[in-house]
């Protein structure tokens, strides 16, 4: 069995990223090498990774093991006879794997990903990380839930009859999604919930069950509009039987171990696919919950509510579970080990979509352990959706960040408002708490002037902080922030008051938010808190007015992307793919919840990319019910290739990418785009491959840039880059191009695009140069091609640099010269910054001396490891670490760098390593962190006598010898080729250096390596 593709190389960091080291004195021998471990802990619990592929991509070239992956245009069928004979081969080899090391896993996985989680001591990390099977450890990370009717708004149909948009376009809301099953991961699903109200299953032979879902007892069964089957087992838990299976609900399944590893106590959930929290209902119900139920919160009526695609199953998978603080998600839990599981058994039902509303952070890398399995998800034809997360407005908070799957940002629609009024005010917020047509007036007071005795900040409404004395009888404006904003009115509530005023802080989250408040509460902008506050300090009980309805006479704009909805552009992996992708409805959601067994349904409103995803997951239900073998691609580029943009606070366009993607999901357009921008695993592999993590055998490499996305990133422009992009027709009609990047030249090639009918393909390159826009800043703008059948737009962003200068240059000599050519993205002066050179230095291993090199074959412990204790002193501008075998051929090695506690304490800050499938390895560091660093090399395999070496160097300001540049500044013009000449001296023969040049203050920087020979 080969090794994965997808094996870790430099950039792909096993904790946290970075790239470098340097060394000061011998570690470790062939004695039991000691790999470090997150300053999180060890013991701890893992995710261990395997090497040979996943059922979902397993390509065949294992002897008597037949190919699984899927055929182009073909779904995985995770329950052939050649699947489950390749699953019993991983179980085995996993069970091999485990039993040398004396591993008990708690779970295992497949299909999306090869490998299993479990409890692990620092020994078996370090075992299994040396392990020739083992492509990484992974620590189990703790994430959490991304927390007019919006169907109504997207217009998929009025909300009595479903009529007058795309489901009766599809059919009517019968056929909507009809044959397509959505996947949820989230915190389970109410099953008694008329959102997923569905007939009794029935055996196979009974009539009433064609076209249906049935069952044997044991497991769900339905034939779904592709031609494959969806299978699912029926789990039993608490709360939760055979029963709660029905024609809608065709899987539950839930998954803990990871939970339970983390020592969460599970006493205020469900053990059981049983929703304990309403998220996962909510999300559940948004994508495909049924339609035209009657919603009703708090004894008020909101009418009906429908899913996206309301004729489509639903199978929940639950892995996130609530604690004690329903107010709160800090408090929750969605175990990464939990959350591949669920993935791993969603794909191995046989789901065609597969919604994620869980959240972890903005990502380094594009490549973490869920990232994989939805690679190989999508590999098998499942459409995922994600959510872009909630810590917006700020620039570069966005999660999710593969280009295979579809990352969402949230949106505001029309929704529930209130007025505050007062003499000369009278603005909308949000409101569901003050009676529809009424007014509540009463003299107004700011709780930053009712503080009780000993209050430290009244301002935010806490608990105990309001004197009822002062509050008593009075509307209270409240600030939002810290705790909260139900328990503020409760607060009020408990002070004696009868109304608040919640008004957001400017420079702090500003979405609105419908809650339900203990007193009648508006929810008032940022904008507004100056004039508020103005009027209310300004005397003493001023009357203030809450109406519950828009009496300004003025139109709220929607869709704007809310405040809380996280921003690009992605710092993962060189920035050349855009996200998030697209835009949905997220704010003020209306939906199903939770309910315990036996008790009434319930419904909520919600904000959050959560609410936004499922939307997006239900409208990919919607297009694979009209085309169930489209791509997860097909179906990404049509949602934003027929996007719009959405709107600023006063109306005006908002055509901000990093904010909104491609823009506003249109589901009146998606269904007929015109044009499609295709890609598979072909190309995703070929776009990591370029990026330097993976390694897929006979693919070629691509730059970021020319990943066949429906959207357009350049992290790096200082002259002019051409981009390639092929599309293909849905139907006949000719398309003109326009672009507009502001700043940036743009010409596209052809310029006019003809199709004669639908599956025909063309390419067409673009050409960006930076005329006027300001460099270490993003420009961005679209590329539009126009046709009879309407507009197909791309958003385009790019980021013009200092200058385009070669990552590496090389020389030899004590004393010698060398031409750099590069090609400045600026006008004027450019001064060019050296740091060095300073010499390598060759690491010995003491155990095994080998002269003149670091080691041989027959070098390392037990797991062929060695390793060595570095020091990085402060000022360091690189380092690096070179691991270089004489047998380039028959060997390899692998490299590993650890930026550690001390040299007594191998807890790790962050790691970097090198492992491709050749002989050398390199981890370069730039701007390394003062520090001890642990350097590991790893005899992978050899074929027969070798020597190897392992150096390094740090390279701070000054150097040995001289190290100069001519002429220093450079005189620049912009997008125009020039050259300088770095010329040294007094070198030491026999020596190799390494230095650096800065490009003015920016961070383009050449790495230059001088062997004196």
């Amino acid at each position: 069995m080969g090794r994965s593709p997808l094996r870790l190389t430099v950039g792909v960091a096993l904790a946290a990223l970075v790239i470098g080291s340097s060394a000061t004195a011998s570690f470790a021998g062939v004695e039991g090498v000691t790999h470090p471990t997150p300053v999180d802990g060890t013991p701890g619990h893992y995710i261990v990774v395997m090497k040979a592929d996943p059922l979902a991509t397993y390509e065949g070239d294992t002897t008597g093991l037949r190919r699984t992956k899927p055929d182009k245009g073909k779904s995985l069928d995770a329950h052939s006879a050649d699947s489950q004979k390749y699953v019993a081969h991983l179980k085995n080899e996993q069970r091999k794997l485990t039993q040398t090391e004396g591993v008990t896993p708690d779970a295992t996985y497949q299909v999306t990903l090869n490998g299993f989680s479990a409890d692990l001591s620092g020994e078996q990390v370090d075992a299994l990380r040396s392990s020739k099977d083992v492509l990484g450890v992974f620590p189990d990370e703790i994430r959490h839930p991304d927390a007019q009717s919006s169907t109504d708004f997207l217009g998929l149909g009025d909300d009595k009859k479903g009529k007058g948009g795309v489901w009766e376009e599809t059919g009517g809301v019968g056929h909507a999604g009809e044959g397509v099953v959505v996947g949820v991961i989230d915190t389970g699903i109410a099953p008694e919930h008329p959102s997923f109200k569905g007939d009794k299953l029935k055996k196979k032979n009974n009539k009433k069950s064609d076209g249906q879902p049935y069952t044997d007892g044991s497991y769900v069964y339905f034939d779904k509009s592709d031609g494959t089957q969806f299978r699912s087992a029926i789990v039993g838990g608490q709360d939760w039987d055979k029963h709660d299976y029905t024609t809608k609900l065709v899987g539950g399944h839930y998954f803990s171990t990871g939970a339970a590893a983390a020592g969460f106590d599970f006493q205020y959930d469900y053990l059981s696919p049983r929703d304990g929290d309403g998220h996962g209902s909510h999300t559940a119900s948004t994508a495909a919950g049924n339609f035209g139920v009657e919603a009703q919160v708090e004894d008020v009526e909101f009418g009906t509510i429908s899913g996206v695609a309301p004729a489509a199953k639903v199978s929940a998978y639950k892995a996130c579970y609530v604690g004690p603080d329903p107010l709160v998600t800090t408090d929750d839990i969605c175990a990464l080990s939990d959350l591949i599981a669920a993935i791993d058994q969603a794909v191995t039902d046989g789901v065609d979509v597969i919604n994620y509303s869980i959240g972890g952070g903005a990502p380094s890398s594009v490549l973490q352990p869920d990232d994989i399995s939805f690679f190989n998800a999508a590999a098998a034809g499942v459409f995922v959706s994600v959510s872009a997360g909630n810590s917006g407005p700020d620039a570069s908070t966005a999660d999710h960040a593969s280009p295979w799957y579809t990352t969402v940002a949230a949106s505001t629609i029309p929704t529930w408002e209130g007025t505050v009024s007062f003499d000369g005010f009278a603005q909308a917020g949000a409101s569901v708490s003050v009676p529809f047509g009424e007014t509540v007036t009463g003299p107004a007071i700011y709780a930053g002037d009712a503080a009780a005795a000993g209050a430290a900040d009244p301002r935010l409404c806490q608990p105990g902080a309001l004197d009822p004395a002062k509050v008593s009888g009075h509307i209270v404006v409240c600030d939002r922030g810290v705790n909260a904003r139900v328990e503020k009115s409760q607060v009020v509530k408990d002070a004696g008051g009868i109304g608040m005023v919640l008004v957001n802080v400017p420079g702090e989250a500003d979405s609105l938010d419908n809650d339900f408040h203990a007193v009648p509460t508006v929810h008032l902008s940022a904008v507004h808190r100056e004039a508020v506050l103005a009027y209310v300090q300004g005397g003493a009980d001023r009357p203030i007015a809450l109406t519950g309805e828009n009496t300004t006479e003025e139109t709220t704009p929607v869709p704007q992307i809310a405040g809380f909805s996280s921003r690009g552009p992605m710092q993962a992996d060189g920035s050349d793919v855009m996200k998030p992708d697209v835009a949905a409805p997220g704010v003020a959601i209306l939906a199903a919840t939770n309910n315990a067994k036996k008790d009434k349904p319930t419904f909520g409103i919600l904000s959050g990319t959560s609410m936004a995803s499922p939307h997006v997951a239900g409208l990919g239900a919607l297009y694979l019910g009209e085309r169930p073998t489209a791509s997860p691609a097909e179906v990404k580029s049509a949602l934003m290739t027929t996007a719009y943009d959405t709107v600023n606070a006063d109306g005006s366009k908002n055509t901000d990418p990093f904010a909104q993607g491609a823009g506003q999901v249109d589901a009146t357009r998606f269904l007929n785009p015109g044009m499609l921008y295709l890609n598979g695993a072909a190309d995703w592999a070929a776009f990591l491959e370029g990026k330097g993590l993976a390694e897929f055998g006979a693919i070629e490499p691509i730059d970021g840039s020319d990943l066949n996305l429906a959207s357009i990133s350049i992290g790096t422009l200082a002259s002019a880059q051409t981009v390639t992009r092929t599309v293909t027709s849905t139907a006949a009609g000719t398309y003109t191009v326009s672009a507009d990047v502001p700043g940036v030249n743009v010409s596209v090639e052809p310029s006019t695009l003809s199709f004669g009918g639908a599956g025909e393909t063309a390419t067409y390159t673009v050409t960006f140069d930076n005329a006027s826009a300001p460099v270490e800043e993003w420009a961005t703008g679209s590329l539009t091609w126009t046709g009879d059948a309407g507009a197909v737009r791309t958003p385009v962003a790019v980021f013009p640099v200092t200058a385009d200068a070669p990552a590496e240059v090389a020389g030899t000599g004590v004393d010698g010269s060398t031409t750099v050519e590069i090609t400045p993205g600026i006008d004027g002066q450019l001064p060019l910054n050296l740091a060095g050179l300073t010499p390598f230095e060759l690491l010995a291993v003491p155990d095994n001396a080998v002269e003149g090199h670091s080691g041989d074959e027959n070098s390392g412990d037990a797991n062929k490891d060695v390793a060595w204790i570095v020091d990085v002193p402060e000022g360091t501008t690189l380092s690096r670490f070179d691991l270089d075998s004489s047998d380039d051929e028959g060997s390899d090695l692998d490299l590993t760098v650890y930026r550690v506690v001390s040299a007594d304490d191998l807890r790790y800050y962050e790691s970097w390593q090198s492992a491709t499938a050749s002989a050398d390895e390199r981890v370069t560091i730039p701007t390394p962190t003062q520090g001890t660093y642990l350097v590991v090399a790893n005899v992978y395999s050899t074929s027969g006598p070798m020597t190897w070496d392992m150096t390094y160097a740090n390279v701070s300001e000054s150097g040995e010898g001289a190290f100069t540049a001519t002429p220093n500044p450079l005189e620049a013009v912009q997008g125009q080729q020039t050259s300088y000449d770095l010329s040294w001296s007094g070198l030491t023969a026999g020596t190799r250096y390494l230095g650096v040049v800065q490009y003015g203050d920016s961070a383009v920087r050449t790495v230059v390596t001088v062997d004196a020979e």
